[in-house]
């Protein structure tokens, strides 16, 4: 798994999505992709779950690597080495909302995809590890959260609860 944990607070990432960006320097790759995105209540933190290819691949035994921004780290990163020049202003646009597209699959990965409807597949991407074929949505579900598990179960399939991403396991191999 190639993914981080960010951790900003509320207030950032209320002046981002206002557009108050002025001062702040994006870390993020290019090919950076939104996972999931949580607000943590007691800690006061937005939890945000991005993928990369730029970013170390990690087991799924090993815990999430976390990157943590706060404005004083920004900031400080932002500031020039010398003194002599004025500090430039770093300004970060945010690139307009664009429609997800799901992840390229796997030809093996076709047989269970075809299980699935075009409209489903859609919200769906598929991984063939070992022995299962992983499903995880690529956008939060609403009613057809329910359709789509209907169909994993008649697969042998399961829902796999986890921590920060949560997915669809099905047996490839029946028995």
């Amino acid at each position: 798994m190639k993914i981080k944990i960010f951790k900003l607070t509320p207030e950032l990432l209320i002046d981002i999505l206002q557009g108050e960006t002025g001062g702040y320097a994006s870390c993020l790759p290019v090919d950076s992709e939104l996972l999931d995105l949580k607000f943590d209540l007691p800690s006061k933190q937005v939890i945000a779950v991005v993928r990369s290819d730029v970013f170390e691949d990690i087991s799924e035994n090993c815990p999430v690597p976390e990157m943590r921004l706060t404005r004083n780290d920004i900031k400080a990163a932002a500031k020039p080495l010398s003194t002599s020049k004025p500090e430039p202003k770093i300004e970060t646009k945010l690139a307009p909302a664009k429609t997800v597209q799901p992840p390229q699959s796997s030809k093996s990965a076709t047989k269970w995809e075809n299980e699935f409807s075009p409209d489903q597949r859609k919200l769906l991407s598929f991984q063939v590890k070992e022995d299962c074929v992983v499903v995880k949505p690529i956008q939060f579900l609403k009613e057809e959260w329910e359709d789509i598990n209907e169909v994993v179960r008649s697969l042998s399939g399961k829902w796999v609860k986890g921590d920060i991403i949560s997915y669809w396991e099905i047996p490839t191999k029946q028995g």
